[in-house]
């Protein structure tokens, strides 16, 4: 058993607007001062994290000439080298500026789209320059509180036309970079373009370098749209294109809460650690959480550290699951090894098959005994065994 003291080797990273996020919401000020970047990294380097990740305007301020911006570039990268932390993953911010109200890529307005990838593009070259290898699209203000006012076949024209743009543009730079749409269902807008899994999932098929782009869930954010997080990341997983994860807490189905991981639904928190060691996920294990307003900086701090704890703590406990016998024989008496079996045998046909007859009262008398299993699971969540 571990002391679920984290090291970099878990892979561990978090944004600057997650440990620098002041607290500011709808009905309230700021309650803690803003947090100075390299501080940020060492203090992130101290609790065992691996990497640090940020939107342009997190690390530059909107309006830095280019001597100030060289100047915060060559601090932060002094940190970085100092601690050992990397830049695993940049991102851009097209969301705070009251240009972005009616969003970056999907813009009513042509200026904006323009003004949206110039941003982008120049973010990219900063995020290659870092090591950066993933680029994380949110296009949170890409969307619509009102049908009548977006066209939504053209807002996907104009998004395809964004990321093969992009796409297009790291490969005649030759940067070793790829990109992850984050889906949202809502929030900021009404309704947001591609606001799952599954709808990001079919957008990529649809991109002319689609090998190139992949998701980035986040817990809260299938949650918020009353889906299993778990499956989302398995389908994601299943095609391949699983290039991050923001892990957080969420409780049910209302505004986007950003938790601590672990604090929201612990179970599904369970199976989701257990469902990434067991797939071998070696991308970061991102946390996209906020410090509730009640804390200062202090608890900011600790509620970073319990992040990577509560993984790791989980990550014991979805072991001691697997390694137990008794969920062993519960797996085989609930048939979950069979479905891993081909329905149709090598050399079978349709021919072959429909040969064949089922005892249906026998076969519907069958039980499947989830719930001995899913109590398993639960007691080893809960200590007991």
């Amino acid at each position: 058993m571990s002391d679920h003291q984290p090291t970099p080797e878990d892979n561990f990273t978090f944004g600057l607007w997650t440990v620098g996020w002041q607290g500011v919401n709808t009905f309230g000020d700021a309650v803690r001062p803003p947090l100075d970047p390299v501080e940020a990294v060492r203090r992130l380097a101290e609790l065992g994290a691996h990497g640090v990740t940020f939107h342009d305007d997190d690390l530059i301020p909107r309006g830095s000439t280019t001597a100030e911006r060289d100047a915060i570039v060559a601090r932060f990268t002094a940190a970085l080298e100092e601690t050992g932390l990397t830049v695993p993953m940049v991102t851009t911010n097209l969301f705070s500026h009251p240009v972005f109200r009616d969003g970056g890529f999907t813009s009513n307005s042509r200026d904006v789209r323009r003004y949206a990838l110039r941003k982008v593009i120049r973010n990219i070259d900063l995020a290659a320059s870092l090591g950066a290898r993933t680029y994380v699209c949110w296009g949170g203000m890409d969307g619509a509180e009102s049908e009548a006012g977006k066209d939504d076949h053209a807002a996907l024209d104009r998004l395809r036309e964004a990321f093969d743009l992009l796409c297009s543009y790291v490969r005649d730079q030759g940067y070793d970079l790829r990109f992850a749409i984050e889906p949202k269902p809502n929030e900021p807008r009404g309704d947001v373009l591609l606001p799952t899994v599954g709808h990001a999932l079919a957008f990529i098929n649809s991109l002319e370098h689609s090998e190139m782009v992949g998701v980035n869930p986040e817990v809260g954010h299938e949650q918020m749209a009353g889906l299993n997080f778990v499956h989302g990341v398995a389908q994601a997983l299943w095609a391949d294109k699983l290039f991050h994860i923001d892990l957080n807490g969420q409780r049910g189905v209302k505004y986007d809460q950003d938790l601590r991981f672990g604090a929201g639904d612990l179970k599904e928190a369970f199976f989701l650690v257990d469902l990434l060691e067991r797939a071998g996920y070696a991308g970061p294990k991102h946390f996209d959480f906020k410090p509730p307003r009640t804390e200062d900086m202090s608890g900011v701090w600790e509620s970073a550290a319990a992040c990577m704890r509560n993984y790791l703590i989980l990550k014991d406990k979805a072991a001691a699951f697997r390694a137990d016998p008794a969920v062993a024989v519960a797996l085989a008496e609930a048939r979950v090894p069979e479905l891993s079996e081909s329905t149709l045998s090598p050399g079978e046909s349709v021919a072959d098959l429909l040969k064949e007859d089922l005892d249906l009262d026998e076969v519907g008398r069958r039980g499947y005994h989830f719930e001995r299993l899913d109590q398993l699971a639960l007691e080893h969540l809960l200590g007991v065994r």
